[in-house]
């Protein structure tokens, strides 16, 4: 009887090492993408003007950082405390082999703990010797502290834990995470607004980027012919390929407006959901892709002081844009 327990007690479980996995996978994930999410929400409430340029409009890759972190950790967060509720409750009938991968996958998980407060305490060091202190590094700081000591811990407890103990203190540990989880979600979407929101705005993108294109090609008429064409209809040119922009909610009546004002003066109007955004918006790791890879909707719009004079701010509503000729600019050909 004896041998047969010892037998027993030495078998490896591959039920348990694969959740040995799950709980590494999906503990990490979670972390990476709650922490991205904290710091590209702190670097859209909080740019740093070292590394911003004043932007109007919209970019639909400004968000996609954030958007990316929400979904993953939105997804990865609740397979992560339903593995761990398993993982522990596998746990109390382990095998010796299985009890050495409980330990290992714990030690890892403390050593990375560790590994991550003495990189956030160095970085702290740089940037506090370099001046560069400002209220979302301070607040990422203390984010990256609080959920390493959290971790921390929590694998310690569980290190320490007899098999018969009743104590709530994992259960306090996974409240408390669920929390921060909640909060930070919910405080992203304060920053980036509702996906109707998102929508709104991407739409709005599209019209401005489709008045843009309206713009150029009357400006081509007029180089071409030395006339303002006299509707939209004259533009579309089946040899050069263009055809009208199309408003993306036309079946809720909107469409582009085009009138002559004068020889060389014209107007463009369009009906938007939200006025547009406007602020610092960094460069560098902020959501504002690189000048070459920005549309000219994100290029053209004026700076406060001036500096461009095309413009295409605008409210929410209908809103319309005058636009002049300059023959010394566009001359013809």
């Amino acid at each position: 009887m004896e041998t047969q327990t010892n037998v027993t007690r030495s078998k490896f479980s591959v039920g348990f090492f694969f959740l040995c996995l799950g709980v590494l996978i999906t503990l990490i994930t979670s972390v990476v993408s709650f922490l991205n999410l904290v710091f590209e929400t702190l670097n859209k409430r909080f740019p740093d003007v070292l590394n911003s340029s004043y932007q109007y409009g919209y970019s639909t890759y400004e968000y996609e950082s954030i958007r990316m972190a929400l979904s993953t950790l939105i997804i990865f967060f609740p397979i992560f405390i339903i593995v761990s509720y398993f993982w522990r409750r596998f746990g109390k009938e382990l095998g010796h082999i299985d009890e050495i991968f409980k330990k290992w996958v714990m030690y890892i998980i403390l050593f990375l703990s560790s590994l991550i407060v003495v990189i956030d305490l160095v970085t702290l060091v740089r940037y506090f010797i370099s001046g560069e202190i400002t209220y979302r590094f301070i607040l990422k700081v203390v984010t990256v502290l609080v959920v390493a000591i959290l971790i921390g811990f929590y694998y310690v407890f569980l290190l320490r834990e007899k098999e018969d103990s009743k104590s709530k203190i994992g259960l306090t540990f996974g409240l408390i995470g669920i929390i921060l989880v909640i909060a930070s979600i919910s405080y992203s979407f304060m920053i980036i607004g509702s996906p109707m929101t998102q929508r709104s705005l991407r739409l709005d993108d599209r019209r401005v980027n489709d008045l843009q294109s309206i713009q150029y090609q009357v400006i081509n008429y007029w180089q071409q012919k030395e006339k303002l064409p006299a509707n939209l209809a004259e533009l579309a040119n089946p040899i050069s390929g263009f055809s009208l922009p199309v408003e993306p909610e036309f079946e809720k009546g909107r469409t582009y407006e085009y009138t002559v004002k004068s020889k060389m003066t014209f107007e463009l109007c369009a009906t938007f959901s939200l006025p547009i955004q406007k602020g610092w918006r960094e460069y560098s790791n902020g959501g504002v892709i690189p000048m070459y890879e920005k549309d000219m909707a994100n290029v053209s719009y004026p700076y406060p002081g001036g500096g461009v004079n095309e413009s295409w701010d605008h409210q929410e509503g209908r809103t319309c844009f005058e636009r002049t000729i300059d023959e010394d600019i566009y001359p013809i050909y």
